[in-house]
């Protein structure tokens, strides 16, 4: 039975990732949801944005959902392969692969380190701790060190350095397949993980650390394999992200990209695979799309006592996600758990 479920589970996985990658072909609009064609640009950066958020939010899922540790500093890692990478080829005129290179080393170095400390400590100073280092990065990012980082106007991308079919409005559509394929990379990484020895002593962790403890194994060390794989799938998201953007801003430095991740592993639904991408997908594009509707006309017709509110995106986001976990504490990926167990009744 369950052989059957996981082959199911990836058949339709498959199906969702081709009907993904064939967006771009698409000629075709939904009203309401897009402005334009799938297949025009503008979409397509949406959609692209949407799929590194998903992976990024599935990067912090394995810490938070499958391990239990609440980290207020995944944007740090993120953000490093951001700035990083563009100072590389921005400011010391490198190569892409050597930029790309030192990145990866960077994106996995730099969490084993910081994990090995952070892990010393656990619960809410844990949280803490993370909340410290990433604090640093941002100060350090907004000070603008020897002009490196371009301080709070961020710092654009030297596009020389980047191959042509990356660049320019026409070639959305490869940056698009670039950030899908990144997805689907954070996904069957993610899955082999949590499926494999380390990913059910992590779980075991989330439950019941001391039981791990008795059973002669090290938390300690599984918890920073964790924190280290984590780190690293999220500093890939941020060259993705870099690519897409053509650029780096401070924005992405602050807690506050860190305390989204969380809302969009809740809102998906923490502790499964699909749940927290979807959060993710789902998050970035309200994000968007309510940062739009906040200044249209029909917002400001609006009474003031009204119009206040729903001018701000973050409050819609807030008072969705309020209502979403008060009746359905599971995310989506619960709701998706009820309506399978009420079909099999």
């Amino acid at each position: 039975m369950r052989q059957l479920r996981s082959r199911r589970s990836t058949i339709a996985a498959l199906v969702v990732f081709g009907l993904l990658a064939a967006i771009p072909f698409a000629d075709f609009e939904i009203p309401g949801l897009f402005n334009g064609l799938l297949s025009q640009p503008g979409p397509l950066q949406l959609l692209a944005l949407c799929a590194t958020f998903a992976g990024v939010a599935l990067s912090y899922n394995l810490l938070f959902g499958y391990t239990g540790l609440l980290s207020f500093g995944h944007a740090l890692y993120f953000s490093v392969g951001i700035y990083l990478t563009d100072i590389l080829l921005t400011r010391y005129h490198w190569a892409l692969l050597p930029a790309l290179a030192m990145t990866f080393a960077a994106g996995i170095v730099l969490p084993l380190i910081l994990g090995a400390v952070s892990l010393r400590v656990g619960g809410i100073a844990f949280a803490m701790v993370t909340l410290a280092f990433a604090q640093a990065g941002s100060i350090l990012v907004y000070a603008n060190p020897g002009r490196l980082t371009g301080g709070e106007e961020g710092l654009g991308l030297d596009v020389t350095r980047i191959p042509d079919f990356l660049i320019g409005v026409i070639n959305t559509k490869n940056l698009y397949w670039i950030a899908l394929g990144y997805l689907l990379l954070t996904f069957v990484v993610c899955w082999w993980a949590v499926n494999s020895r380390p990913g059910k002593v992590w779980q075991a962790i989330r439950e019941n650390e001391r039981r791990v403890e008795v059973m002669g194994l090290n938390p300690y060390v599984f918890k920073l394999l964790t924190f280290t794989l984590s780190g690293f799938l999220a500093t890939l998201g941020g060259i993705v992200y870099l690519l897409l953007l053509g650029g780096a801003t401070p924005g992405v430095t602050t807690a506050n990209l860190s305390l989204a991740l969380l809302l969009m592993v809740v809102l998906g639904g923490a502790g499964s695979l699909w749940g927290p991408a979807l959060g993710g997908a789902l998050y970035e594009y309200l994000d968007f799309r309510l940062l739009k509707l906040s200044s249209s006309s029909e917002i400001h017709s609006l009474p003031v006592w009204l119009r206040a509110p729903l001018a701000e995106p973050l409050f819609i986001l807030g008072v969705l996600f309020i209502l979403l976990v008060f009746f359905f504490p599971g995310g989506i990926a619960g709701i998706a758990g009820r309506l399978r167990r009420a079909g099999h009744r």
